[in-house]
């Protein structure tokens, strides 16, 4: 009988190593420790780090680099609460990690950038890569300096072939995504000119918009980071000399000063945002949104109805995405966050589709020049093929 259920233990322990070995793999991390004269460091003074998968055949010379997310810290107290966690040390980060989805090396799962070279940049700074303030506070001994740490993780990258680049995309999800929108510009800069360079941000177009009390909480914190991480002349100026800085922190407002094509992944009811720009605990202080944040089948008519409101407020807000041929969006109705990570989401029989195409369809087609792709989904629950995933929260921390 023991012997039995060994045999089944072990059987089922090949067919999960199998999946993984099929679907994605496990990268080891790297330390940029010559970052550390740079004063390119973490919250706590750690040297940055990143995952590094080497491109082969045909793609030995295209990258994808990959911003990873994790929401931001508003002030020294909250950065405090990072600084010894993943979000704010090297010293605390996982020696691999699992690669999938954009970032996975089987052609069956991901047929357009299986073979290139693909990074996934870990996020220990709190402010998507824009901080940077010389004086460090010996009462907390807390270093602002992630636009440092995006340049020092870059020269490290560039010197490893990134300068040879014929085709490269930044990505990324969540805070990551917001990098991605913020630096898009810049990571076209670095690279040869001939290079064909392009951004898709997964769940990183964060609205500004009123919460469930009528009040801007989700501005009135990003004019904090921005405020505490120094962040303002890490934003575009053109933004910034017309806006305050805080709403140059979001993607409404900076989209236009964006000139290198750029494809937008989000739901149009985004868990994240539905649960911390909408309705987040200072404006439901009886919890009585709980039930809804979870799943909204479960909201009521009312609450369903607020919903379907932050969608609209959606829409109008990535409308400056515009017509452009070089731009495009995949913005579906399912409750998720991050799309483009999970093989479940990003490219597999079951995954979400518009117009009948998956994300990866979608992406590979407008990357490459053989379609247009600007599609916003109807309301929800209209897609049968949206999963409702909702993704881990310890990812995608709360403000």
């Amino acid at each position: 009988m023991e012997s039995g259920r060994m045999i089944q233990w072990l059987n089922l322990v090949v067919c999960v190593l199998l999946l993984l070995k099929a679907e994605g793999s496990l990268v080891p991390l790297t330390l940029v420790e010559n970052a550390l004269s740079k004063g390119a460091v973490c919250l706590d003074g750690s040297p940055p780090a990143y995952h590094f998968d080497k491109g082969a055949g045909e793609g030995i010379n295209n990258w994808i680099v990959h911003m990873e997310g994790g929401g931001w810290c508003k002030d020294a107290d909250d950065c405090l609460g990072r600084k010894d966690t993943r979000l704010g040390s090297s010293n605390q980060m996982v020696e691999d990690l699992y690669f999938s989805g954009i970032l996975g090396n089987d052609k069956d799962y991901n047929p357009d950038f299986y073979n290139w070279n693909r990074v996934k940049i870990r996020y220990c700074d709190g402010s998507s890569f824009t901080g940077d303030v010389e004086e460090v506070d010996p009462t907390n001994n807390l270093y602002f300096r992630g636009a440092r740490i995006f340049s020092a993780v870059m020269d490290d990258l560039l010197a490893k072939g990134m300068d040879k680049a014929e085709n490269a995309i930044l990505s990324g999800c969540s805070a990551g995504g917001l990098t991605t929108i913020l630096h898009c510009d810049n990571f076209k800069a670095l690279l040869p000119s001939g290079a064909n360079v392009k951004c898709v941000p997964d769940a990183g177009f964060f609205i500004n918009v009123e919460d469930i009390s009528g009040a801007r909480f989700i501005e009135d914190y990003y004019s904090k980071v921005v405020s505490t991480h120094g962040s303002t002349k890490n934003l575009p100026s053109s933004c910034t000399s017309k806006l305050s800085p805080g709403l140059c922190f979001f993607p409404q407002y900076v989209l236009s000063h964006i000139s290198t094509p750029i494809f937008i992944v989000n739901s149009a009811y985004d868990s994240w945002q539905i649960r911390n720009i909408l309705a987040p605990g200072a404006a439901d202080p009886n919890d009585s949104w709980h039930s809804c944040k979870l799943d909204l089948s479960k909201c009521s008519h009312d609450q369903l109805s607020i919903v379907q409101g932050f969608k609209k407020e959606f829409e109008k807000a990535v409308s400056v995405v515009g017509d452009s041929s070089s731009r495009g969006m995949f913005i579906d109705s399912c409750f998720d966050h991050c799309q483009t990570e999970s093989q479940e989401t990003w490219f597999k029989s079951d995954s979400p589709h518009l117009a009948n195409t998956t994300i990866a369809k979608a992406v590979g087609d407008w990357f490459y020049g053989r379609g247009s792709f600007d599609q916003i989904d109807c309301n929800y629950p209209c897609n049968p093929t949206c999963q409702n995933l909702v993704s881990d929260l310890k990812d995608h921390p709360g403000i």
